[in-house]
This record gives structure tokens, C-alpha cells and sequence, in this order.
């Protein structure tokens, strides 16, 4: 099962230039994505790594093999760091520039419309659940976010004897409530002991059309129903953090946005 070291990065330098940095090195990252913010913060888990620096997250970076060594050159660029580790299993890996490609440029007509749900939008006092709460819609809503396709880095750690739970909610977004609306892991691993201080089990990057799609699946009846009764019982700590990826090998000029 291939090593995937899945590192976030805050620049000394601006994105774009770091980014250009990086099409000139021999690392070939799996994904390299803008940092947009939180959905979810962790409760405890690597709480004082992820939230309680000073500068914030510029990028998500995720490559095959362990935490590289970056060139002199891109090294003076960075402020920060922080990664962990998971293996993904070849069949995800072996694929995943060709599945990733035809998510980002889908054909429109690939795309699910949305089911309505956000015209009565279920709604929370708080989003750390996974639901909708008025300052999540109302900036989703202002269009303050990304347009087109967001990448979600999920961090989870179960409870004694819960993970079977969570594979229950795993098979419920897989064929149902997350489908629906374009909702797709597409990157899943098990986190290597050791590979951070804190006792994460497991890592997933989960693809939506837009964060409309995802707005539009916190909204709903169906997706809460399953959140309910098998994701949030499973659960010792979780953390999400939306991305919006970039392209290194076209134009970068998403970076300055």
C-alpha cells in the first residue's frame, strides 16, 4: 500500500510563487490545493499543530512516499509546517490523475442538479456537527468562496470498537446521500502510527461540484438522517478543512485569487 504524506504548508513567500517554485522541483504532488478554511475544527486532536499558530494555512499539499525535502530555494519560503501520513491503497493511487482530471473539468451534463434542499435548508446552532448553521450559508451564499469544485480534507479518529459505524455512514455517502450531489472520497487512507503526535486513524479528500453541492447535502433531511445515526456516534474527533485545488501544470494564475 503506497506511503502518502499529506503535509499543509503556510508561505513566507506569496502562492503563486512558491506554487512556480514547485513546477521547477522533482516533486510531483498528488494534489496541490489553496487553503480556504475550516468547516470543522478539531476538538482536541492536534488542536495546537492545526489552530494555535500564528500564520495560516496557504496550502494543502499531498504527494506518494514520505514528508520530501524541499530545495533550499522553497525551504526559505516556509513559514510552517505540519503533516501525517496514511496509506492509500494502490487501486486509489494508480488512477487517481485521470479520476481527479475528470472530476475538476467534469462535462456539465455529468454534474447533479441540485435537490432543493437549501430552499428550506435544515439548519444548526453550529456546523462543528456537520450541518448547516447561519454562518456556514451565509457564506456559501455570498459566493465569498470558491467557484467550481471544492476538495474537503477529512481527519478521523473513532471511538473504541466505532469504526464499523462510520463504514455505515462510509456506504450511505458513497451510494446515496453524498452521490446525489457529486459528493466523492476519492482520496481515503489509514494514517501510519507515529506519523504525527496525535492519534489520527484515518484521512479521506472528498470531492464536490461546488460548495453549493455541499451546502445542499448539510441542508438535507436524508444526508442528517445518516450523519445522526451513524457518523457522529462514531466519532472521538474530527476535523474538515476545505480546499480549492490548482492546477501546477497549466496556468496558476487561480493561486492570486
Amino acid at each position: 500500500m503506497p506511503l502518502c504524506a499529506i503535509t499543509l504548508l503556510a508561505l513566507k513567500a506569496s502562492t503563486p510563487e512558491f506554487l512556480e517554485a514547485l513546477k521547477r522541483s522533482p516533486i510531483k504532488p498528488l494534489v496541490t490545493a489553496r487553503v480556504i478554511r475550516w468547516i470543522i475544527k478539531p476538538t482536541a486532536l492536534s488542536k495546537e499543530s492545526l489552530l494555535d499558530q500564528p500564520w495560516p494555512w496557504d496550502l494543502l499539499v499531498i504527494y506518494e512516499g514520505s514528508q520530501p525535502t524541499w530545495p533550499d530555494d522553497m525551504s526559505a519560503m516556509i513559514q510552517n509546517s505540519w503533516s501525517i501520513q496514511a496509506g492509500v491503497p494502490t487501486s486509489i493511487t494508480s488512477s487517481f490523475a485521470s479520476t481527479n482530471n475528470r472530476l475538476l473539468r467534469p462535462d456539465p451534463s455529468e454534474v447533479p442538479a441540485l435537490t432543493g434542499s437549501l430552499s428550506k435548508p435544515r439548519k444548526a446552532s453550529t456546523a462543528q456537527s456537520l450541518e448547516l448553521d447561519n454562518e456556514l450559508h451565509q457564506w456559501i451564499s455570498s459566493g465569498a468562496g470558491p467557484k467550481g469544485a471544492v476538495s474537503m480534507l477529512n481527519l478521523l479518529a473513532f471511538k473504541p470498537g466505532k469504526q464499523s459505524q462510520y463504514l455505515k455512514y462510509g456506504k450511505a455517502f458513497a451510494e446515496s446521500v453524498g452521490s446525489r450531489r457529486g459528493g466523492l472520497a476519492k482520496l481515503v487512507g489509514k494514517i501510519i502510527p507515529g506519523s504525527c503526535s496525535d492519534v489520527w486513524d484515518e484521512m479521506a479528500l472528498a470531492h464536490y461540484p461546488s460548495l453549493e453541492h455541499f451546502a445542499d447535502m448539510l441542508a438535507s433531511e436524508d444526508y442528517q438522517a445518516a450523519n445522526r445515526e451513524w457518523r457522529l456516534p462514531s466519532l472521538k474527533d474530527t476535523c474538515i478543512l476545505c480546499t480549492s485545488e490548482l492546477d501546477l501544470q497549466g496556468n496558476i494564475e487561480k493561486a492570486r485569487l
